[in-house]
């Protein structure tokens, strides 16, 4: 039989896309009031995996993937909100001008958070879903059938296998239990 117990704290991430790095990064910074200080950052990429965003935001689009400190999983839904608003406060004449969308990494899974239903997203609350959407096997995480394309490409891969073994690091230096390792 199973008993509640206390999850281990996960590594925030948001992948953060625009027009503009500086607008971007300014965003970014206004989210880290919420979530604290970036802790690491990926290298600037185009984004351009799809044509989906174009017209909102036109092109070409420029992203990078900014992790944060640990925080509890049921955190997503709260997160999920203070991007949103960050979003919105960036937004000119209706259309975003920066995406933010955070999601979290466990040493078996990295978490996905939005808005939109599907067929393999669950219901958090608030109007918030999650999906896995990288699983950790055979020493590398690898995606699953609707795993979006860009976390699907081996450089987004290795950049969350090097930040499992940050979040490993994390974890040793805190009293957090670890499960899934």
């Amino acid at each position: 039989m199973s008993h509640p117990g206390t999850p281990p704290e996960a590594l925030y991430f948001v992948s953060a896309f625009g027009r503009e790095e500086e607008l971007v990064l300014e965003a970014v910074k206004t989210l880290s009031r919420k979530l604290g200080p970036v802790s690491f950052s990926s290298e600037w990429r185009p984004f351009d995996f799809t044509d989906y965003y174009t017209p909102e935001f036109g092109k070409p689009l420029v992203r990078a993937f900014f992790f944060f400190g640990l925080r509890p999983q049921e955190d997503l839904v709260r997160v999920k909100h203070w991007a949103y608003a960050v979003e919105q406060e960036f937004s000119r004449e209706g259309k975003r001008r920066v995406n933010l969308d955070p999601g979290y990494l466990l040493l078996s899974r990295v978490v996905l958070s939005t808005f939109k239903d599907f067929a393999h997203r669950l219901y958090l609350g608030q109007g918030v879903f999650a999906e896995v959407t990288l699983i950790f096997r055979h020493g590398s995480f690898r995606p699953l059938p609707w795993t979006y394309p860009d976390y699907a490409h081996p450089d987004t891969l290795d950049l969350f296998n090097r930040m499992r073994e940050e979040y490993k690091r994390l974890l040793r230096c805190s009293s957090t239990p670890t499960a899934g390792g």
